[in-house]
């Protein structure tokens, strides 16, 4: 065949998660601290929902388009939820079903990054990134600016990154993949920043019932004044257990509304109405559901901690780069003197096929071994119940101690 992929194909960041997952089936009963996803599925109310709606054809149109932004009754529900448990303010907002946070946060790279002969528009991120969002950017054919300003990050350094061509800085908290839930003041002072230079702020909050520590989580939209400049984007892939389902939302500037339509329409026509009863039910059942299934996560991430201490006692050169206080993640660093030549990219692959446990590396994330102080891997503690974890992380270790003893690959 003659036809080959565009060639702006080739600059497009290619996503780590189906390629480990290869690597992963090819070495069976493989433990996974790689994906991102919880041990527990749906509120059984969103099951009951659906089944009721599959069986009554008539009482949502099943079969038919909806409107392109939702169906109004999620809507309604959507809004309730955003000022309600997060204070949201939707004064000047545009309300969203997507399919998934991902899908929005697609939608908003479309919408925003000029097309040439235009210069390509700017979205400033700050490292570590999600790799999502730098594809998604890469693909509407903008720039990925990536900033490195601190886990928690630094206000001045992002402001020092606009240019004329900047169109948005992204937040994610709590965060993925580092686990930190930002302070609400550096969340206030970026958004604060997006005003004054005429800038969304596109806070990504996917992860908002996950914290389990001091700090709040407090939406950038619940801001006054917020809702004309902020995009605040959720998802039910995570405190709800959707991840398959792909359903997300997002509240934009009402500005916005009509090309964002417009994207919907080309790619979704409408959100899958029999998903989007799911959805109402879900958020119906709301956080209260959500939280006894979160706090459990807590033991899971006191366990992770409580191993990496004690493999430092042990004197196994790894350490956490922050503590992780929100999400399911925590961001492991094994010390470049003794990681020598072996990258994030070699540990995860041979981690994987030779130790049979799954992670991500930090290069996914945009963490450069040289510049970070040694290799880096992403932990995710959400999916494995308290003694698979276990498992997993005595495997995660004696696998790193076995290649930092330069073991011959399997």
């Amino acid at each position: 065949m003659s036809v080959t992929p565009a060639e702006r194909m080739a600059a497009v960041l290619r996503p780590v998660i189906p390629e480990l997952g290869a690597l992963a089936r090819s070495r069976p009963g493989t433990l996974s601290l790689a994906q991102g996803m919880v041990s527990w599925g749906p509120p059984p109310q969103a099951l009951a929902a659906l089944a009721q709606a599959a069986a009554d054809p008539l009482g949502i149109d099943r079969d038919r388009y909806g409107a392109v932004e939702g169906d109004p009754e999620l809507l309604a529900t959507i809004g309730e939820h955003l000022r309600g448990a997060y204070g949201v303010e939707l004064e000047q907002s545009t309300l969203l079903v997507t399919a998934g946070s991902n899908m929005a946060f697609n939608a908003l790279a479309q919408v925003l990054c000029a097309a040439p002969p235009q210069p390509p528009s700017e979205l400033i991120l700050p490292l570590p990134y999600y790799f999502n969002h730098v594809m998604a950017i890469q693909l509407a054919g903008g720039v990925p600016v990536l900033v490195d300003a601190g886990l928690v990050p630094d206000p001045d350094r992002l402001e020092q990154a606009i240019t004329p061509r900047t169109r948005a800085i992204v937040t994610i908290s709590p965060n993925n993949p580092s686990g930190v839930v930002m302070p609400p003041a550096t969340l206030a002072a970026i958004n604060d920043l997006c005003a004054r230079h005429g800038l969304l702020h596109i806070s990504d909050e996917a992860y908002a019932a996950f914290v389990h520590g001091s700090t709040p989580h407090v939406s950038p939209g619940s801001r006054p004044g917020s809702s004309g400049h902020t995009v605040t984007i959720h998802s039910l892939s995570k405190a709800y257990g959707m991840a398959g389902w792909r359903l997300g939302f997002m509240a934009a500037p009402r500005t916005l509304a009509q090309a964002l339509a417009q994207v919907q329409d080309t790619v979704l026509i409408c959100p899958p109405r029999l998903l989007q009863r799911a959805a109402l039910a879900a958020l119906q059942a709301g956080p209260s559901w959500c939280a006894p299934r979160v706090a459990a996560l807590d033991r899971r991430r006191r366990l992770l901690l409580q191993a990496v201490a004690d493999q430092r006692r042990a004197g196994l050169p790894v350490r956490l780069l922050i503590e992780p206080d929100g999400a399911f993640y925590a961001l492991l660093q094994v010390e470049a003197a003794a990681a020598g030549a072996l990258t994030g990219d070699a540990l995860m692959r041979r981690l994987v096929l030779e130790h049979g446990v799954a992670v991500l590396c930090g290069e996914s994330f945009g963490l450069d071994p040289g510049q970070s102080g040694g290799p880096v891997l992403r932990l995710s503690y959400g999916l494995l119940q308290e003694p698979e974890l276990e498992q997993a992380l005595a495997r995660l270790f004696a696998g790193i101690s076995a290649l930092l003893d330069g073991g011959a690959p399997g």
